[in-house]
């Protein structure tokens, strides 16, 4: 599976300096480790295991699993009969055992240049031990849920590890989704409370974030469900004119030393976010902290309690909460971080993601703060107020680790090379990327260019279920390929199946499964775990099913395809077919609706949209502009279509089935359309052709 000696010719070296003291400085160590991890697990992560603390520790073996339905229920289990706190580790024994307290946890740049802020981790335990109290004095307790929909500041840090401290399971709704989306997630997981900010900045845009959540709550109330409370953090507002309602929430932030640091973000000429306030739901983040002890006692967990929900895209339309738990998810989590960027003590991280996301959770979060680290947590878009916020923020802070989406990195290619140029960059050493496969040219722009041929570059596989990386370069220790996620991490086995289930050797293409579990995967779909074994391993019975393409060269390097089912991925973000459908079909003018990816440069793929409208209806710019709007009310902005196309009949089999490949072909103006000989219809291919919108072509 893993060749004996890596390639040495078409592949890109970490630079000699690198290797010095790298974890693992060599492709050598790395097949020893490897090796390790897969015949004696409970020895590799047993090593692992010892850099954290347990109020009672294991016994038996590290993982237990079953893979195969047909051999009863599926199930991961690791490190039984161990009771430990995610929030004590990452925090209360860099304070106190690894004396860190006064070390900076977060930098914190905000959407305008200029408004920034840092937090110790003394400060952050400080903090999250009063909104841990917050949320007991609201009734929170072990096991309930509690969702959060906050923009990128560090009392969302503060929000979900206060959860982690007390056993709650917090459910992060990113700050894109629509009240509609809000709602869904709350409703699934029964949240009794909800976590917000009056507001926030994205560029010049303002999102009134309150506005949907209160919109979001209404929409519970009309579905029988009530959230309890609603605590809203005061981002931008001031006291003069803050609040619509009976009260309004006093003006400071809550972390020692921000109120004097924190500037005015409200600047000139921008408007304030409009606050409507209800003294029966609402209580504010501010007034319930200052009156909060800094003392909580970490709720001690079992290592397969649930730590946390997040919601993905599913093929049916309705968004699966995956659920990761406690132990399995902290060790994997810290290790992939440590290893994959070589983290050193000194270092200063930087993920360019929304902790609304996987990729939030694991490497902004939990994955830095179990190793100590220091990290940027940003606010803004990498455009914003110029194509250069980015490689300024880099020099600012003196970044050396730094973890971005393909998306960010073929969009700022379009501007040239002289905003990159306008700051150093010299304190980077490794760069990464995450949430779809890279192009080799964009790999290669941001090898080159933002590395200046120095740094290397982790083109990271992973998803929201897996819990972090499973294919990764090391930085040391991996030759390069762009646009190959190269080899697994330590105790992940792939193997790429064909339609058969047959497993494949050797260079060949088809089904990226995995014949094992590792410690981070998740463990269930939140309150359906039938939809688990049905989506991830019902098709292979013994695998866990990716749902994405793969192939493997004839060096056993790992390129990722792209997904197999009827997902789509833009900028990073997994969206389901399903539910785009199911949003456009609810406006009373469509009869029917099919939504494909089209290639684009920079999001990856786009959304292609066919809608065939009801009787009597004619399509016009108007109606156009009503359905892409419902679909952004329903699931968010990123779910916009790019393209709506008037689609008088669908290509469909004789049972029924929708040929979504044929639609793609038409999405792309491609007329190799393959084998149609099962369409009922053949007749309705030439009319889409001829219908295809414009700015398509």
């Amino acid at each position: 599976m893993i060749p004996d000696k890596a390639p040495k010719e078409d592949v890109f070296h970490a630079a000699g300096g690198l290797r010095k003291d790298a974890h693992v400085p060599s492709f050598e160590t790395y097949k020893e480790l490897y090796t390790k991890s897969v015949d004696s697990p409970d020895e590799f992560w047993g090593d692992v295991v010892k850099d954290f603390f347990w109020k009672t520790k294991h016994a038996g073996r590290f993982l237990d699993y079953n893979f195969d339905v047909t051999k009863g229920e599926i199930f991961i289990k690791c490190m039984e009969g161990a009771t430990t706190n995610i929030c004590y580790n990452v925090l209360d024994r860099n304070v106190h055992e690894r004396k860190l307290g006064e070390k900076i946890a977060f930098y914190w740049e905000g959407n305008e240049p200029g408004d920034d802020l840092t937090i110790t981790y003394k400060e952050l335990l400080h903090q999250v031990c009063k909104f841990a109290n917050v949320l007991k004095s609201q009734g929170v307790k072990k096991g309930d849920r509690v969702s959060i929909y906050m923009p990128m500041v560090i009392e969302l840090v503060v929000a979900m590890l206060a959860c982690a401290r007390i056993g709650a399971v917090h459910s992060i709704v990113f700050a894109g989704y629509s009240a509609e989306s809000l709602c869904e997630r709350i409703l699934d997981s029964q949240c009794t409370l909800l976590i917000t900010a009056d507001g926030f900045y994205r560029g010049d845009k303002l999102i009134n974030l309150k506005l949907i959540a209160d919109d979001a709550l209404q929409k519970c109330r009309d579905k029988s469900f009530s959230v309890l409370r609603c605590i809203m953090l005061k981002h931008l507002c001031k006291d003069e004119g803050a609040s619509a309602g009976s009260q309004s929430p006093p003006a400071k932030r809550s972390c020692p030393d921000m109120q004097e640091k924190q500037k005015d973000r409200v600047k000139k000429g921008h408007p304030l976010p409009k606050v409507p306030w209800n003294p029966e739901v609402d209580v504010c983040w501010h007034t319930l902290m200052d009156g909060a002890s800094e003392d909580c006692e970490p709720e001690w967990c079992e290592s397969e309690d649930p730590l946390f929900i997040l919601y993905t895209s599913g093929s049916t339309g309705k968004p699966k909460g995956v659920m990761h738990t406690v132990s399995g998810y902290m060790l994997y989590t810290a290790l992939t971080f440590k290893l994959v960027f070589d983290y050193q003590p000194g270092d200063v991280y930087w993920c360019t993601a929304d902790i609304g996301w996987i990729t939030g959770h694991s490497y902004i979060t939990y994955g830095p703060l179990a190793n100590g680290a220091t990290c940027v947590l940003f606010e803004g878009l990498p455009t914003y107020p110029d194509v250069s916020r980015m490689w300024e923020i880099v020099d600012k802070y003196h970044v050396t680790k730094f973890y971005t989406a393909p998306t960010a990195i073929r969009l700022l290619m379009k501007y040239g090379t002289e905003p990159v140029h306008k700051y150093k960059r010299d304190s980077l050493k490794v760069l990464g990327t995450v949430g779809e496969p890279i192009n080799p040219e964009a790999w290669q722009w941001y090898y080159n260019v933002v590395g200046d041929k120095r740094c290397p570059v982790v083109d990271t596989f992973w998803q929201t279920e897996t819990g972090g990386h499973v294919l990764t370069p090391l930085p040391a220790a991996t030759p390069m390929k762009p646009g190959s996620a190269t080899f697994p991490f330590f105790g992940v086995i792939p193997a790429i199946l064909n339609e058969s289930g047959e497993e494949l050797e050797g260079p060949s293409e088809g089904y990226l499964v995995f014949k094992q579990p590792w410690p981070g995967m998740m463990r269930t779909v939140y309150g359906n775990h039938d939809r688990f074994e049905t989506t991830y391993f019902k098709k292979f019975p013994g695998f866990y099913v990716t749902g994405d393409g793969c192939r493997r060269d004839k060096d056993g390097y790992y390129w990722i395809t792209g997904r197999i089912d009827d997902m789509l991925n833009v900028s990073g973000h997994l969206l389901s077919t399903a539910e785009v459908e199911s949003a456009l079909v609810e406006h009373e003018a469509v009869a029917e609706a099919a939504v494909v990816g089209r290639p684009h440069p920079v999001k990856g793929e786009s959304l292609y949209c066919f809608v065939t409208l009801n009787d009597g209806v004619s399509y016009n710019k108007a109606l156009e502009a009503q359905l892409k709007q419902q679909v952004r009310e329903k699931i968010g902005a990123i779910a916009t279509p790019d393209y709506i196309q008037n689609a008088p009949g669908l290509p469909k089999t004789r049972s029924g089935k929708i040929m979504r490949r044929v639609l793609r072909k038409i999405a792309s103006n491609e007329r190799d359309l393959g084998d149609i000989s099962t369409l009922a219809d053949s007749s309705v291919v030439e009319q889409l052709f001829e219908n295809r919108c414009c700015a398509a072509v």
